[in-house]
């Protein structure tokens, strides 16, 4: 079992959706990474930054599973990243109603002694360059990069995103951003392109709609399980990212075939993440649970087929 090191934000949410309204509540792309991948019992730290105004019963539930949190900077008198976001009847499709940096604009990141030989490194949606710094920090190169970012990057960030991404190992994107970073329409030519940049894999998160997995000429496609009811979508794609990572560290396999078996274990975890507001449902979780529901892809997945 490799240590596994994860770098992003750690913050407030607030969440209306068509059934109900948050007060603040822990959010953050760290924390929902960092519960995901805590179900596989592996090593890992956060690197990230609140203000003075962080709750510690939040922080508590993170230590409660054995995650390192020295790498989280907690800035006196300061005021943690706050987002607040609206959902409508299409639960695809939400607002920013507010968005405050506060401390996350000076975050400056420090890897823990401890993990600078981390195994897995997961770098959350951020900065490139704050991506890159942590890069920089390592020992050496972690046998697994993986990373996330977005459409706000390739607006603004263009040749740093580009220079972060010939570093990586696995890319996660969706579908929509796959396309804005390539100019390519097809998803299948658009992943040819950026494992051109220097990206071994590349994971396009496509909602409801499952997620494909490229690798040179390989394709794999994992189907989103058929939920009755999805309560709250908020991070979803970074408790798919956290299972994908918790398993291939715990496993310290990083071939093709077991990151499948990773794309699968994320895409069961982000089922139970969208069934109530933020991580509530993940922080629950059962290990009887989570293995019945990973038999409901299995057989959601095979099947006897007869070629005549």
């Amino acid at each position: 079992m490799g240590k596994l090191l994860i770098v992003g934000t750690v913050a407030f949410d607030v969440i209306e959706t068509p059934f109900a309204k948050t007060d603040k509540i822990m959010g953050g792309a760290a924390n929902y990474i960092a519960v995901a991948a805590a179900q596989f019992g592996v090593n890992a730290a956060i690197v990230s930054i609140v203000g003075e105004d962080y709750p510690q019963p939040f922080l508590n539930l993170l230590t409660d599973r054995n995650i390192d949190i020295s790498g989280i900077e907690i800035v006196k008198g300061g005021k943690s990243f706050f987002w607040s976001g609206k959902y409508h009847n299409d639960m695809n499709v939400r607002d920013t109603l507010e968005t405050q940096l506060n401390v996350l604009s000076d975050f400056k990141p420090v890897v823990p002694k401890a993990y600078k030989d981390a195994k897995v490194l997961m770098l959350g949606n951020l900065h490139p360059k704050i991506q890159l710094d942590i890069l920089k920090q390592m020992n050496k190169k972690p046998n697994l990069v993986v990373l996330d970012t977005m459409d706000y990057w390739m607006n603004n960030t263009w040749e740093l995103l580009v220079e972060v991404i010939s570093k990586v190992d696995v890319i996660t994107i969706n579908d929509q951003e796959a396309r804005q970073l390539t100019g390519e329409y097809s998803l299948v030519k658009a992943a040819q392109k950026i494992m051109n940049m220097g990206v071994k894999y590349v994971v396009i998160k496509k909602g409801e709609h499952g997620v494909l997995l490229f690798h040179q000429d390989s394709v794999f496609f994992a189907p989103a399980l058929p939920l009755e009811e999805v309560f709250d979508p908020t991070g979803a794609g970074d408790t798919f990212a956290g299972g994908m990572v918790g398993f291939l560290a715990k496993t310290d396999d990083y071939s093709f075939e077991n990151i499948k078996n990773a794309v699968i274990y994320g895409s069961n975890l982000a089922s139970f993440c969208v069934e109530k507001f933020g991580a509530e449902r993940v922080l629950e979780l059962s290990k009887e649970e989570i293995r019945e529901r990973l038999f409901r892809f299995k057989e959601l997945t095979q099947f006897e087929m007869k070629i005549a």
